[in-house]
């Protein structure tokens, strides 16, 4: 099983980056995908999650409005589309994987997920 976060970098603020997520060794359409992320000396958050079938989406407050997930399970990856990105946004983001349909009082819950993927660095900074 591997799930391999790409996609960060350096932005300014009020940019835009989109994050994929690349999933192998397991049949990700049975799957929810959480994204997480997680500043310098806090706890790792969660963001974002997709059913398995994309058909219901979650988001944390800070980032309703600014960041779409989405899925294609045709082409083995979920994506973060992040706009309007803050300074507060820089993080290291993670990709995670559950075999159980989301609801609004699991998907935040780190221990929840059976597989996570290396993260990958955002920076928003002028």
């Amino acid at each position: 099983v591997q799930l391999q976060a790409s996609g960060g970098g350096l932005v300014q603020p009020g940019g835009s980056l989109r994050l994929s997520c690349a999933a192998s060794g397991f049949t990700l359409e049975d799957y929810a995908i959480g994204w997480f992320r997680q500043a310098p000396g806090k706890e790792r958050e969660g963001v974002s999650c997709i059913s398995s079938s994309g058909g219901r989406t979650f988001y944390a407050d800070s980032v309703k409005g600014r960041f779409t997930v989405s899925r294609d399970n045709a082409k083995k990856t979920m994506y973060l589309q992040m706009s309007s990105l803050k300074p507060e946004d820089t993080g290291v983001y993670y990709c995670a994987a559950v075999r159980l349909q989301p609801i609004s009082s699991t998907w935040r819950i780190k221990d929840w997920y059976n597989y996570w993927g290396q993260g990958t660095q955002v920076t928003v900074s002028s």
